[in-house]
């Protein structure tokens, strides 16, 4: 299962970034760009925590991964020049935010419960995956 989060975080980021990189390119609203990025960027926390911490339930999983995303966003709050210059550059952008809006942390509490949602759905594929490609027991 956690491969299968796994590959399923991936193809978030890799949404997020072509969602970021090149939504207004294809003529998406702003908004959409702006709030689907940050909502992907939510669902992408999920399944990190997921990940990290696999023999959590779901329950208990949504509660942590919220609390980082409502810390990360507060960090946003903190100013100093070389955090300051670090948000400026494309990684500190993507990891950390420029600016703090609660907006974005409803963003977040959306893009979690996407990730319940294809948690769920996906769990029962990668069980049943898993015992296929087990080997049979004597």
């Amino acid at each position: 299962m956690t491969i299968g989060r796994a590959c399923v975080c991936v193809a978030v980021i890799v949404c997020g970034l072509v969602l970021r990189g090149v939504g207004l390119g294809l003529g998406l609203p702003a908004v959409v760009v702006k709030y689907g990025g940050s909502t992907l960027w939510g669902t992408m926390v999920f399944f990190l925590v997921a990940i990290a911490a696999a023999r959590l339930s779901r329950r208990e999983t949504a509660p942590m991964a919220a609390a980082i995303a409502i810390c990360v966003e507060l960090f946003r709050l903190v100013h100093a020049p070389w955090l300051d210059a670090f948000r400026l550059t494309l990684p500190g952008a993507l990891l950390l935010g420029r600016i703090f809006s609660l907006w974005d942390l409803l963003a977040y509490g959306a893009g979690i419960v996407l990730a319940i949602g294809l948690d769920r759905l996906a769990t029962p594929l990668w069980q049943r995956h898993a015992r296929v490609s087990s080997p049979a027991s004597p």
